[in-house]
């Protein structure tokens, strides 16, 4: 009775839904674990099905498993960057950053893995998947500041080179503890980029007048007027350099 009873679970779900179903439970795992660390028999529990049904929808084996599930994991990434095009550019970053690092946490010691495809099953898809990521998140920032036509190769290695120190930053985040905080670790993040946009501001036209546009839309008391009023004494301790 029991085996009749359960065996229309299987029937109930569509192939896809079936498909979706075991690439959240792989990703489930992923979180905590390494994908060279989980076996199909462990999805298989997690999911609640047998070994041979999670063959059948994914019949190259855990490799073609691990792609289906960081190509998931990618599409939730690319949405993090993905913000409204109104008000200061500094809050823009912000809440998008809070997605993305919000990620981060959940994923916890799957992100190398899942994110940097820092794993024994690694493959050209894998590696494409990812940098398709850095690639989409790198656009998102660049439409914030309404120069995804105009920016030029400084302006674009400048953001791209920000998206890499953001990870780079998430590792290192998770290595150390999760510490500092999260909030600090964002506003952190965001005033590396308000740096850097300035910084390549002074030697290339086009990211400047961008860049007054972006300035034109922050307040004293936000983000970007905080870090001016951290870096003027600085600078003024440096005016034997000027």
């Amino acid at each position: 009775m029991t085996t009749a009873a359960s065996s229309p679970a299987y029937r109930r779900l569509s192939v896809e839904q079936r498909r979706v179903q075991l690439i959240d439970a792989a990703l489930s795992l992923f979180a905590h674990r390494s994908p060279k660390d989980v076996s199909l028999d462990d999805v298989a529990e997690a999911a609640g099905v047998s070994r041979p049904l999670v063959y059948r929808y994914f019949p190259g084996g855990k490799v073609q498993l691990y792609e289906a599930a960081l190509g998931s994991a990618a599409d939730e990434l690319k949405l993090c960057f993905a913000e409204p095009q109104h008000g200061p550019l500094t809050e823009r970053l912000a809440s998008a950053l809070d997605r993305y690092l919000a990620f981060v946490d959940t994923h916890d010691a799957g992100f190398s893995a899942l994110l940097q495809g820092g794993s024994v099953v690694e493959t050209s898809r894998t590696s494409a998947t990812v940098d398709g990521v850095r690639r989409a998140a790198a656009e998102q920032v660049l439409l914030h500041l309404g120069m995804t036509d105009s920016a030029g190769p400084r302006l674009r290695m400048m953001v791209r080179t920000w998206i890499s120190a953001v990870e780079a930053a998430s590792l290192i985040w998770l290595d150390e503890g999760k510490q500092p905080p999260l909030p600090e670790l964002r506003a952190w993040l965001v005033d590396h980029f308000m740096a850097l946009l300035i910084a390549t501001a002074t030697t290339d036209p086009r990211t400047a007048a961008g860049t007054r546009e972006a300035l034109a839309l922050e307040s004293a008391d936000g983000a970007a007027g905080a870090l001016a009023r951290r870096v003027v004494p600085v600078l003024a301790d440096a005016a034997h350099l000027l």
